[in-house]
């Protein structure tokens, strides 16, 4: 793998020729900060493995409550991206604001052990590490955006999720080790999660380097500060809005991880020793498929690849509600709801960088992160509300067609009036 230098991303062009450039990798800031998603996927996927069974089965919760909890998870706190973002782009100190939000992450992992069997602190404390998650994912990402030219940042994007995606591998597996020597200690998982959390900020303060304002193209040293109207102007643009729109309806179809998990435990009895390594499966997938995938977006075009994406996640959705079971089932499951984390997670902030200033490029992503944790809240409530009302197999059939029809008119949104989201990179 190619590392140009940290302070200089946009490496001259080599030589050699298009064969060459397209075999040049990313640069030394990019694979720092999938080493600190690396670790930080293991410390959060240890205890993401666990909290299903912890929730459902040990205290009992309803579908319902659930689904309220796993929105919390992910949407609450989704505004706060946005206030994480423009702080970003305003003071221009994107590691400072992503380095908060990975020790809040940290802490809240000892919060668990306080929270004990405490619904409603359990909800606090899950609240707290999202707000670690949501203001630290925009500053990341403008720091790769940033940190890559952009013709590569499909590829750039895709080495990051890749890294992060073997933390999410890996989070299981500790977690399951975990517990085979302590037996059923979720307090000894929180515990191991912290540490592994801790060590992630100390990678971060070490390795991840920002370059000063007059380095990055599109900024100007000591130019006057962002300023919210600045801010909400992004907004109004015609790109940037599309763009929002379009990721809050594509949360909308999006399911929150232990529903799927908890419907494969529950149509096939698996023991709840190995309920953790379902995320293992996954996550597999999602490291072998999310380079590639990230190439293939810089070369075809990253809407293309995100469009594929959500369609592997109808037929996962519809695989859990059809005929098909056993070993097949939980081996098509688990690689088509990985490919479709591969495919959208970082090719969907690739396809949006170019389109955002770089002034505004971290307030611009946290505007597209926020549109879809807060469409998730909203659907992880809904299918808790349905999976209770009607069963699991008609709200997972219902989430398919949702799929469906959320891609028709995300096609309609953004193939037409907005070419520069759709056509290919030149080579």
């Amino acid at each position: 793998m190619y590392l140009s230098t940290v302070s200089r991303p946009v490496a001259d062009p080599p030589q050699s020729g298009p064969r060459r450039r397209r075999f040049a990798m990313v640069s030394g800031n990019v694979v720092a900060l999938g080493t600190v998603s690396l670790i930080t996927d293991v410390s959060a996927e240890m205890v993401a493995a666990v909290l299903p069974l912890y929730l459902v089965l040990g205290l009992q919760l309803s579908p319902v409550a659930f689904g309220v909890l796993d929105g919390v998870h992910t949407g609450a706190t989704a505004l706060l991206r946005v206030v994480g973002g423009y702080a970003a782009d305003r003071f221009q100190r994107r590691k400072l604001i992503a380095g908060l939000g990975y020790t809040l992450s940290a802490v809240a992992k000892l919060g668990l052990l306080l929270a004990g069997r405490s619904i409603p602190a359990i909800g606090a404390v899950i609240a707290v590490d999202r707000l670690g998650k949501g203001v630290r994912s925009a500053p990341r990402d403008a720091l790769i955006t940033l940190s890559t030219p952009p013709e590569a940042l499909g590829r750039a994007f895709g080495v990051h999720r890749a890294m992060d995606s073997f933390g999410a591998f890996l989070g299981p597996l500790a977690a399951f080790a975990v517990l085979l020597v302590v037996g059923q200690s979720y307090d000894a998982v929180f515990v191991t999660s912290f540490c592994v959390a801790a060590l992630a900020v100390v990678v971060l303060v070490l390795f991840v380097r920002e370059r000063p304002p007059g380095e990055v193209e599109g900024e100007v040293k000591d130019e006057p500060k962002v300023s919210v109207r600045e801010a909400l102007r992004l907004f109004r643009a015609g790109p940037a809005r599309r763009l929002v729109l379009a990721a809050a309806m594509l949360g909308l179809a999006t399911i929150g991880d232990g529903f799927v998990y908890l419907l494969l435990q529950r149509r096939e009895d698996l023991g709840l020793r190995w309920f953790p390594l379902l995320a293992v499966g996954t996550s597999l997938a999602y490291l072998l498929l999310a380079a590639p995938l990230g190439v293939l977006a810089d070369r075809i075009g990253r809407l293309p690849v995100v469009i594929g994406g959500y369609v592997a996640l109808g037929a996962t959705y519809l695989l859990l509600a059809g005929p098909v079971d056993g070993w097949p089932l939980i081996v098509l499951t688990l690689t088509l709801y990985g490919a479709f984390y591969a495919a959208t997670d970082g090719v969907l902030i690739a396809l949006a960088g170019p389109v955002l200033p770089a002034r505004l490029r971290t307030t611009g992503i946290a505007l597209v992160q926020t549109g879809q944790a807060l469409a998730y809240l909203v659907s992880s409530v809904l299918f808790g509300l349905a999976w209770q009302a009607f069963g699991p197999e008609t709200a997972i059939r219902a989430a398919a067609a949702a799929v469906a029809g959320v891609l028709v008119l995300t096609l309609l949104l953004l193939v037409c009036p907005a070419r520069l989201t759709t056509r290919k990179v030149p080579r």
